[in-house]
This record gives C-alpha cells, structure tokens and sequence, in this order.
C-alpha cells in the first residue's frame, strides 16, 4: 500500500516550523496543523487496492443493504477513522471530533467568550460541572455565582451528567449572547442570565514568598499567550530584585513546543535545548538557547510531580542537562514524543506521533521521566478517606463519625454503603495570574526554599 509522503519538518535557529508540534500527555498537546493537501499524494482509490481495503466498501455496502436501522454514515465513518487510530495502539495518536477540535483552537487562542468561571467535574465519573472559580472579572460574578455551585441546566438542557467539556461548549458562545443557567446550591437551585464576554486564559500565575523569593507557577503550555504571560512574569521579579525563583511546573501536561523552548531560554544563554528523532532515526536540533537581555540569571529551582509531562519535562531536562536549575520533586509523567496534528476535512483533527524528542544531553525520558535532583513527594492532594462497609438493612441510613462529625450514607439493594470524603480543594486567587501557596503545607515548596543558600 502507497504511503503518503512524510512531512517535512523545517527548523529554523528561531525554532519556527513549518509545522508546530504538539507536547502533552494524554489529552491535547497544541498547534496549528497539516492541512489536507499535503497528503493527497494517497488517494482514495488506494483503499481499494488491499483486500482489507475493498472488505470496508464491501461492509459499507453490506450495511446499507441490509441493516435493520437507519444508519448514520456520519458515525460510521467516525467509528471507522476512530478504529483505525486504536489498531495503533499509541496513547498520544488520537482523533479529536469536530466540536472537541473547535474548543481546543479556542483554547490555543487562549481567548473565547465565556461567563468568567473555572469549571471542574461535578461527579466521581468525570461528568457533569461545578464552578471551581469565580474570577473577578466576568459576568458570573456579576450575577451572584459562587465557588462550589453546581451546573444543573444550561436553557432547558439538563447538563448534569453531560461530560465536562460539553458542558463547557454550551457556556461558551458568541460575544454579547446571553445564556440561562440554573445552577444547584445546597437545597436551593436558582437560575441567572449571564452575557458572554471576553475570557483571556492566564497560563502564569506568580507571588513573591519571603526573603524576596520569586514564585511563578506555569499551568500549561497550551495557549499561543503563555510566550507573553511568562515573559512578562519573569521581567516583573527582575525589577523587582528577584536573584532566588521557583519556577513551579506541577500538574503541567505540555502543550506548544515552541513555548517550551521559550521557556527554557529564559533561563539559558547557550547551547542546545532540545533534539528531535524522526522514525528513520535521523535527529535534529530544534532550537538552541540565545544570549537575551531579559533572561533570568539568578538562582532557579524547578517543581515537577508526576504529572509534569512534555514540554515541561522539555524545560525540566534542558535546565538539568546544562546544570541551570535544581531540580525537585517527583519523577515527571515521561512523554518524549511529540505529535504533528492534521486537520481533517470533516473539522475533527487527529494527532499522530510523528518524533521523539531528546534533552541537551541526548537523553530520551519516553516511559523513563526526569528524576528529579531531590526527591520529595507532592503531598498537596492527599487521598480522601474511603469507607466501604456492608451488613445494613438495604436503604437504611448509616451514620458514621467522620473526624468527630456525623456523616450518614444509605445503603444499597445489597445492604453495602460507601463514603467518600470530599477532595481537599486547593486554594485559587479570584484575581487571574496571583498565586496563592503555602510552604508549611507544601512539602515539595518547603524543601524547593531550602535550596536557596
């Protein structure tokens, strides 16, 4: 079977590419990407030239033919796009439908229309939605939204077992719109009309800790503002006095490889950052660090745990390679492949792993992660107290004391009942870009100001 012709990849000292690459574990990396025209060197009538290949419009047919149901073709050919990805069986190539891949370019954007919240999982199994921040500017604090207020109907639209990032796609809209929304809170549901305006997403969120010690925290690298955000960030400790930082990358699952390598060279002068490996084994350098005005000289130490993943570990193994900064914290996630995504004609994108990438050093972390200098465990989210018990009366209340509290629970059909604590929620600023941490509650912060002599 013909295979289409290999993207090229065209590396400049700058590190611009004809085609961005995408760094982050598991759900979306980032980037604009490889259009249609560059693979119609493989035709449709290609398929045809396998037997596999004239058994699926044989199937096509045979379904059309003989199906009891009316068939949507549609998601046939979803189902069929969606199959052929898994027969991969590679986490990182994945096909992303129309409306996720609309979100995500709103996302890389890093602006949108919305009502001015951060929204989390209402429910254990990922669906439904809660606020989990009301910013200061945005219409939902406006309209009296608070912090814990759960997402029942958005119109007349009952979205609370709705997965989470469609929830998001009915908030966000046109500017100017108006949306109905009826949320829960306690016993007491109310509803309020909120008006769509602009959202800036802050990827930097930044405090200055005692004894001068800089703090900036980078969320993700998917959003075309974090370039801007962060420089910016970094300029403000240089003026003022900043010569101690922490440069805080928990929990960030990559995104643009352009931004980790604008991160890294905040922080570097020379030398590579970091190498890419195609699939014949060829490896390249992608960009090399540049001499600036406004880079950070001063003493750096970096925070991972074991979701710091991609172009933060791109960061982290360029820093540790060249000596720049300690590293603390916990082995990070271990992606070391970067993806090309393709736009479909449909308007979904898939994403395929299209090279591996290498440290200064010429280590690959794919699966391995980067271990850190110290190594201390990210005690922020302890586990939620777990009780299973079973022997009750079926529907009958249990109390149980939950630290010298009363909690009750009912029990199932089968006599068995379940609690579960409530996750410890992580304290977050009203106003975008501050930073709220504290050291005697963070191990791995703790032990990062300790670095400092």
């Amino acid at each position: 079977m013909k295979k289409p012709s290999a993207t090229k990849l065209s590396v400049t000292k700058s590190g611009a590419t004809r085609t961005r690459l995408w760094l982050l574990s598991g759900v979306i990396a980032a980037t604009a990407a490889v259009g249609y025209a560059q693979f119609t060197t493989y035709s449709a009538a290609d398929v045809t030239k396998t037997a596999n290949g004239k058994a699926f419009v044989q199937l096509f047919g045979a379904l059309h033919q003989l199906y009891l149901r009316p068939l949507d073709d549609s998601k046939l050919m979803d189902g069929a796009i969606k199959g052929m990805i898994a027969s991969l069986d590679d986490e990182f190539t994945y096909y992303v439908e129309a409306e996720g891949n609309k979100t995500d370019q709103e996302n890389l954007t890093g602006e949108f229309f919305g009502i001015g919240i951060q929204l989390t999982a209402a429910n254990a199994d990922g669906t439904g939605a809660k606020v989990d921040t009301v910013f200061k500017n945005g219409s939902a604090v406006q309209g009296g939204v608070q912090t814990g207020d759960i997402f029942l109907k958005i119109g007349d639209k009952d979205v609370s077992t709705l997965k989470l990032d469609e929830v998001v796609r009915l908030v966000r809209g046109a500017k100017g719109t108006k949306v109905d929304i009826t949320f829960g809170r306690g016993d007491a549901p109310y509803t309020v009309t909120l008006e769509r305006q602009p959202v800036t997403i802050v990827s930097v969120e930044q405090t200055i800790l005692p004894n001068n010690v800089g703090y900036i925290a980078l969320n993700t690298f998917y959003s075309e503002k974090v370039n801007e955000q962060f420089s910016a960030a970094v300029q403000g400790m240089e003026k003022k006095g900043v010569k101690k930082l922490i440069l805080d990358l928990r929990d960030n699952g990559g995104g643009l490889l352009t931004s980790g390598v604008f991160v890294a060279d905040q922080f570097l002068q020379k030398g590579p950052i970091v190498s890419l490996r195609d699939g014949k084994g060829n490896t390249q350098v992608f960009d090399t660090a540049k001499n600036q005005p406004g880079d950070y000289t001063g003493q750096l130490v970096v925070l991972m745990n074991k979701n710091s993943a991609s172009a933060s570990e791109i960061v982290a193994g360029a820093l540790q390679d060249t000596k720049r900064a300690t590293i603390v914290g916990e082995t990070s996630f271990g992606k070391g492949v970067a993806q090309t995504p393709v736009e479909l004609v449909n308007g979904a994108q898939v994403r395929i792993v299209a090279n591996e990438w290498l440290t200064p050093n010429g280590r690959q972390i794919q699966k391995k992660g980067i271990t850190p200098d110290v190594k201390v465990d990210d005690n922020r989210r302890p586990i939620p107290l777990n009780i299973t018990g079973s022997g009750a009366t079926a529907g009958a209340k249990v109390t149980l004391t939950v630290g010298g509290k009363p909690v009750s629970v009912v029990a199932d059909k089968e006599g068995k009942f379940n609690y579960i604590a409530p996750p410890v929620r992580e304290a977050r600023s009203a106003d975008q870009g501050v930073a709220l941490v504290d050291p005697a509650k963070d191990a791995e912060l703790k032990a990062a100001l300790a670095q400092f002599k």
